[in-house]
């Protein structure tokens, strides 16, 4: 998983996030806080919050050179804050998903992985 520290609190990380996908113009499906969902079961966690997103433009090329890629897609990206209360936002790339799925020469892959490298870095940019 790509990690990547946040100099923003848990919260406004995810809506920064959030934020630069929908600027992107790509479809947010799920927004999950795992830590409200926590506390609704009597337990606690740090802030944890997954964003669920993508756009059938990206995501269909990438499956027509695996459809077993289809398990991993929409994208997702967590936000997490760490048990010394580093924020950090992270995600599987599409490298990584690609190996996983036996692809090989995907172009999908490289343009996938440059569209998330540069939306999250924008996320935690001042």
């Amino acid at each position: 998983m790509t990690a990547l520290k946040s100099p923003y609190s848990a919260k406004e990380t995810m809506n920064r996030l959030e934020d630069a996908v929908k600027k992107n113009k790509l479809i947010v499906f799920a927004r999950i806080d795992h830590a409200a969902g926590a506390a609704e079961v009597g337990k606690t966690l740090r802030p944890t919050e997954l964003l669920v997103f993508g756009h059938p433009q990206g995501g269909t090329p990438f499956m027509e050179c695996a459809q077993t890629a289809g398990i991993d897609l929409p994208l997702k990206a967590l936000v997490w804050e760490d048990a010394s209360t580093q924020v950090w936002i992270g995600y599987n790339d599409p490298g990584f998903l690609a190996q996983r799925h036996g692809m090989t020469r995907c172009p999908a892959t490289e343009k996938l992985s440059q569209a998330l490298a540069n939306l999250t870095a924008s996320v935690i940019a001042p």
